[in-house]
């Protein structure tokens, strides 16, 4: 079901697609709305007609609502978990992770939205004062991934309720249930009819409907950089973008580098949710004094991971999601045994527990050079690309030798070049002997160059000024 102006209601279409368990593709978890532009268009109308009474809603009670929805999730953390298991893949201790810190998130928001105020301002006439107030915008259009499919609309959409703006969200279509569920989670907490809408269907279909409509004020999505160009390019001069896009994150590994620490980096930032994060370590630059000692001490790690159902709990790595994605990851592992040294991994998995999953075992592709396609390309998988650098100074230049820059590591011992990277790199998320992945809910995220629109961050106290906007009032007398 869709939810559009306070009521749970099927598509326009009358049509459904079934939602697959990408490690059993014969459990289908649901069937949901194929919905077009004409359940687009009354979501946003819905949220239009409802912006006025909710941003002269007292913040007190706004923030309520959202504490009530965070609660919500806390409640059913584990069924949550589950659905979000069978419906994206990734183990079900990552999965209640990530409902459980969507509810923090909610509840990050429901507290600094409280304070988000503007500013009173010094001047020489002792009968004016001058002060700035932030008001919402709108209607807001939500557009996000499978691969975070609660945290990632989670601190989007709560900062967006909380100062006033009514929102129209669409989820992916390949995980439309962990999306319901945050909507439902909303609605139960008692939101007003209309203030968040949720739409789920296909973006060729919905997309334009949602992004280029006069009443949407704003657009922030997060998915490949294609796409988050071809919205870019289509909306009008007035209404706000937040994009975060593709990412080829590196991890340098110098030759001081501590480095059974150093693989664990690299395992666990290129690995983790089977390399399917924006985030995730795709490219290691390693020192050619350690390359051959990094690399004995990373097959080794890689071969010993093993593979499985994310509901069993006990594997490192679970299935793609979708079979698009499968298809995508193959074909750039063909890609890569063309172009470079294949170490291991990459196979298509099959037999007892794998013939209906999405299953490929964590790939290694050494003797990679700047202009292969493997060290351009976002993969969005399991594939790790080995580049060899001479110091310092050459890996700084190959990991900023790429049109992203969304995340960054390095692993040192020496603090001197500790500090050089946080300037050097080329990155808005920068980690130092830290994974590429993973980021604070209270912290600012987002990429530099074509990683994202570079307008506005998301996450923590900043992730409020994109749905603001300011006036500056003179009052005399």
């Amino acid at each position: 079901m869709n939810h559009i102006g306070g009521a749970w209601v099927p598509s326009a279409t009358g049509r459904t697609a079934p939602n697959l368990n990408p490690a059993d593709t014969s459990d289908i978890v649901g069937r949901f709305p194929v919905s077009d532009a004409e359940d687009a268009r009354r979501a946003v109308e819905a949220a239009d007609g409802a912006f006025a009474n909710w941003r002269d809603t007292p913040i007190s009670k706004r923030a309520a609502i959202l504490f009530r929805a965070a609660q919500y999730l806390e409640d059913h953390a584990d069924a949550f978990a589950r659905e979000l298991t069978r419906e994206e893949g990734k183990g079900l201790n990552l999965a209640k992770d990530e409902v459980l810190r969507s509810a923090q998130t909610i509840r990050f928001y429901a507290v600094e939205g409280q304070s988000f105020t503007g500013e009173t301002f010094v001047n020489d006439d002792p009968d004016m004062v001058v002060y700035s107030q932030r008001e919402p915008l709108g209607v807001v259009s939500v557009i996000s991934p499978w691969n975070f499919p609660i945290s990632i609309p989670a601190r989007k959409i709560a900062p967006a309720l909380i100062t006033g703006n009514t929102v129209v969200f669409k989820p992916s279509s390949d995980a439309p249930l962990s999306g319901y569920r945050l909507a439902e989670a909303f609605v139960q907490a008692g939101l007003p009819a209309g203030v968040l809408n949720l739409v789920i269907g296909p973006a060729a279909a919905v997309g334009p409907a949602i992004t280029t409509a006069r009443a949407v004020r704003a657009i922030s999505f997060t998915g490949s950089t294609a796409a988050g160009e071809q919205i870019h390019r289509g909306v009008g001069l007035t209404t706000r973008t937040q994009m975060e896009l593709g990412g080829k994150n590196p991890l340098i590994v110098l030759a001081d580098a501590d480095l059974d620490r150093a693989v664990d980096l690299a395992v666990k930032g290129g690995f983790s949710l089977s390399g399917q994060a924006c985030t995730g370590t795709s490219r290691v630059l390693v020192d050619a004094k350690v390359r051959q000692a990094f690399t004995d001490k990373l097959v080794a790690r890689i071969k010993a991971l093993t593979i499985g159902n994310g509901l069993d709990g006990t594997f490192d790595l679970g299935p793609l999601a979708t079979r698009k994605q499968l298809d995508n990851v193959l074909s750039y592992i063909a890609i890569g045994k063309e172009e470079a040294t294949h170490v291991c991994g990459g196979e298509q998995l099959t037999g007892a527990g794998f013939d209906r999953g999405y299953y490929v075992t964590p790939a290694l592709f050494t003797d990679v050079t700047q202009q292969m396609r493997i060290a351009r390309e976002e993969i969005f998988g399991p594939v790790i690309a080995l580049i060899e650098v001479d110091g310092y100074d050459d890996a700084i230049a190959k990991a900023n030798d790429t049109e992203y820059g969304l995340s960054a590591a390095i692993a040192t011992t020496d603090a001197r070049y500790a500090h050089r990277f946080a300037r050097d790199i080329q990155a808005g998320t920068v980690k130092i002997n830290r994974t590429t992945t993973g980021n604070l809910i209270n912290a600012p995220f987002g990429g530099l160059k074509h990683s994202s629109t570079s307008t506005f961050r998301e996450s923590g106290r900043v992730g409020l000024e994109f749905y603001t906007q300011i006036k500056t009032v003179y009052r005399a007398g």
